[in-house]
């Protein structure tokens, strides 16, 4: 075991709030994946946001997708208007269920942003 998955309980905790940093293999399969899908930042990004609903995925996940998505310069009119075009696949619950989900992600991103600023980062 590594010397950051010395803690299990801790590094769970961690990773089920969103801090991926000690997942650098995770990272590297976005990267690859990414490079390989031959698809421009926004569409690769709103793509994974899609699977994420199909997945009624954890706010975690949502919370490191949006973070990425901000950068690659998704805007949440963006997000909301590919929920709505997948709705009639997936259904309603899981389009209200991953609506719920980003809510718990954005409030994930306030308090990390919170942290940094009282960290002096």
């Amino acid at each position: 075991m590594s010397a950051q998955m010395a803690d299990p309980q801790e590094s769970l905790q961690e990773l089920a709030q969103g801090d991926f940093s000690m997942l650098d293999a995770l990272k590297d399969l976005v990267a690859v994946s990414y490079v390989e899908s031959g698809l421009d930042p926004q569409t690769f990004m709103l793509v994974r946001m899609a699977a994420l609903a199909t997945l009624d995925a954890a706010p975690a996940s949502w919370f490191m997708n949006i973070a990425a998505g901000g950068g690659a310069g998704l805007a949440r009119e963006q997000v909301l208007g590919t929920l709505i075009a997948i709705a009639p696949v997936i259904g309603t619950a899981r389009v209200v269920s991953a609506a719920g989900n980003i809510l718990k992600a954005l409030v994930i991103a306030e308090e990390a942003a919170e942290t940094s600023a009282e960290d002096g980062q």
